[in-house]
């Protein structure tokens, strides 16, 4: 089917700053932030299709002066940043007051567009392609407000935009339910796994020890104002790099300092370091902790991170760390989270007075052990629903070109849509 393709800067509504970003620099600062008060809309809450409620906060004062960045219910918010792009999603209703941040772009829409099919619009594997070709950046791919103003969008009659969407929503609602469905199976997976985690922490019955008595050092790493994507120097992790018993390796950067320099700044990592996330906007990832192992080193940290060495003379770092992203530790973490300006906190001196139970080292390895054993398994079975959820994006990125090349009729016209929908929650 054959429709006219418009700009989505032409589907704006015909007034002044009906499409654009948020203020930048010093208008939109840290010091702004507040805990309660009119939202701001940033990148994390731009999910792809679906807004994401990750709140920010800034004063009514602040926000009158900020006015023409306004976001109310029904806009389109689309991410200017990421390795997603176009991503975008509708405001929802219920939020109040509200402005988007710097990279978030707002359009406002015509009277004669549904904001449902231009946002669909935006998942569609042939924007997707389009937007392949004109994003910028190195390393944090840009698509600026010229090419967002530019994207292609195909424009039936109001009329049939409404009835596609309703029929498009249809088709997608059976790869929601099933997508819904894996996600719970992974969730449940976790419980269970840090059910049994605590369990076998519990029976292990050791002596209470804070964890600065066990440490040879607790030290923030290195401030790197920005750190490169060329080789220059030793290796520096993302302040990301941690999650809950996990170390992720695939997206560092340079930090432009020699291994011996970082050495005599005793900021090296070794083997058996225990990392911690300092701040993060989560407070589930705030205090989360991995041990480092051999790969890639020498390796260094940012100060975003602070690296615990404890002694292995009385400890296995896995234990640790164990005991710290689980049960009791973990909840005296949470205790000690301090929330400033929108991120979330612990301090190394808070870590030091974590206290945990430290059997003999024996009971620790055992213990070590079987959680490995259990951590395999889970990652299997994360395997299977990783695989499970990739099948199913596949399906939604079907389903969207059909609907955008005018192919999808109704739900009995297209059972093979559905079939293959039912298989994935199976």
């Amino acid at each position: 089917m054959s429709w006219p393709i418009v700009t989505l800067g032409a589907l704006a509504a015909p007034h002044k700053g009906s499409i654009t970003d948020g203020p930048f620099g010093s208008n939109l600062a840290r010091q702004h932030y507040r805990d309660s008060g009119p939202r701001v809309v940033r990148l994390q809450n731009i999910g792809d299709g679906v807004f994401i409620d990750n709140p920010a906060h800034i004063d009514h004062e602040h926000f009158t002066t900020l006015r023409r960045h306004e976001v109310i219910a029904g806009d389109l918010l689309v991410a200017s940043l990421g390795e997603v792009l176009p991503r975008a999603c509708l405001m929802p209703a219920g939020l109040g007051p509200a402005i988007v941040k710097a990279d978030c772009i707002r359009v406002r829409l015509r009277d004669d567009v549904d904001p449902r099919w231009v946002n669909y619009s935006l998942q569609r594997p042939a924007t997707r392609k389009w937007a392949e070709g004109r994003r910028h950046g190195v390393g944090r791919p840009r698509l600026g407000l010229k090419g967002i103003r530019e994207i292609p969008i195909p424009l039936p009659s109001l009329r049939d935009q409404r009835r596609f969407v309703e029929i498009l929503e249809d088709h997608l609602s059976h790869l929601d339910a099933g997508q819904a469905s894996l996600r719970n199976a992974d969730v449940r997976m976790n419980g269970l796994v840090a059910s049994r985690i605590n369990s076998l922490l519990d029976t292990a019955d050791g002596q209470e020890v804070a964890l600065g008595t066990l440490a040879q050092s607790v030290r923030n790493g290195i401030f790197v104002s920005r750190a490169s994507t060329e080789p220059t120097g030793v290796p520096i992790l993302r302040i990301g790099a941690v999650r809950p018993l996990a170390l992720n390796l695939s997206d560092l950067r340079y930090s432009g300092r020699g291994a011996s320099d970082l050495m005599a700044s005793d900021a090296l990592l070794d083997p058996g370091d225990l990392l911690f996330t300092r701040y993060n906007g989560n407070p589930r990832f705030v205090g989360a902790s991995a041990v480092v192992d051999r790969r890639l080193l020498p390796l260094t940290y940012p100060d975003k991170l602070i690296r615990v060495r404890v002694d292995q003379a009385r400890a296995i770092p896995e234990f640790v760390c164990y005991a710290t992203n689980f049960g009791r530790g973990r909840r005296q973490i949470d205790a000690k989270l301090k929330t400033s300006a929108g991120q979330v906190g612990i301090s190394g001196g808070e870590l030091k007075t974590i206290s945990i139970g430290i059997p003999r080292l024996e009971i620790q390895q055992g213990v070590v052990d079987r959680v490995q054993k259990i951590l395999d398994a889970r990652s299997r079975l994360k395997s299977g629903l990783e695989k499970s959820l990739s099948r199913s994006e596949d399906l939604r990125r079907a389903v969207l070109s059909s609907a955008f090349e005018g192919k999808l009729t109704g739900r009995s016209a297209d059972q093979e849509v559905i079939e293959s929908v039912a298989d994935v929650q199976r």
